[in-house]
């Protein structure tokens, strides 16, 4: 019961997140949104570092290592910030939600046999992506638009899954409270500092509520998850990855956001295929 309740809680958590920076992006600049939502994560995520203290074995090559998950998260997540602003919930999350399937060709690619079944996963979550990117609308502008936002969520996914990837490597090596806050930290020193400095850090009443809410929904989401697959990992990662298809839901009933046939097609592909996959790797 634990691992399923943690796993919802994970993609409620994170749908929300989705969904409140989907809203956030389109009144201030998403790099702003990323740098308020780090600061946001960084004052949330400190304590828990600072009181299991530094590891002892931290060394140059386990901070080298963090410092790549940084990068790769903060990356990635600059991306989605932009796909949201211009592209649908339901397309967005859908893709970047592949970050499992680009940890996967990672590890192939590094040296770890992979499963038929996984195989068969990965080449329908490509076709998913495929199918998610066709655009029926007439409005050649809403057309372009959709085909950035896939591009841009695509290159979320890469990042996501470097960072999956780094962070599995280190995850026996660390406390989880050291590889949750570098990434937040990242964010801090190399996009909310400069952007202060420079003047350009932007903000709104209107926007606060949500970088908040996204900021906070990414801990609790992370937290939920590990305390759900402390008792059963795959429980907890197949419905921890479901915070695509919860965002899909949940961008209809608040956006009354619509999908083109096709592309809700390529969305459910893209959703099985992760949660499949997830649970083969778990």
């Amino acid at each position: 019961m634990i691992a399923i309740l943690g796993g919802l809680g994970a993609a409620v958590m994170w749908a929300t997140a989705t969904l409140a920076t989907s809203r956030s992006s389109r009144m201030i600049p998403p790099v702003s949104v990323l740098a308020w939502v780090m600061i946001v994560g960084s004052a949330a995520s400190l304590p828990f570092a600072a009181a299991s203290g530094v590891p002892p074995q931290l060394d140059a090559g386990l901070i080298g290592w963090l410092l790549l998950i940084g990068a790769a998260n903060v990356g990635g997540l600059l991306l989605v910030y932009s796909a949201l602003r211009i592209g649908k919930v339901g397309i967005v999350a859908a893709i970047a939600s592949a970050e499992g399937a680009v940890a996967a060709t990672i590890a192939v690619v590094a040296g770890e046999r992979l499963s038929a079944g996984a195989a068969t996963m990965l080449v329908l979550i490509a076709l998913g992506v495929i199918l998610a990117s066709l655009s029926r609308d007439r409005d050649v502008a809403k057309r372009r638009h959709n085909g950035i936002a896939v591009m841009l969520s695509s290159g979320a996914a890469l990042l996501f899954g470097v960072g999956l990837f780094s962070a599995g490597h280190v995850s026996t090596d660390l406390p989880l409270s050291w590889i949750l806050l570098p990434p937040r930290l990242v964010g801090v020193v190399a996009v909310a500092v400069p952007l202060l400095l420079l003047g350009k850090l932007r903000f709104s009443r209107a926007a606060a509520p949500y970088v908040i809410a996204a900021g906070i929904a990414e801990i609790i989401g992370l937290g939920s998850y590990t305390v759900g697959a402390r008792h059963g990992i795959a429980i907890a990662a197949v419905l921890g990855s479901q915070f695509a298809a919860l965002s899909a839901i949940f961008a209809f009933f608040f956006f009354r956001e619509r999908l083109a046939r096709l592309q809700l097609v390529g969305v459910s592909a893209i959703v099985v295929g992760v949660a499949v996959l997830t649970a083969l790797r778990a």
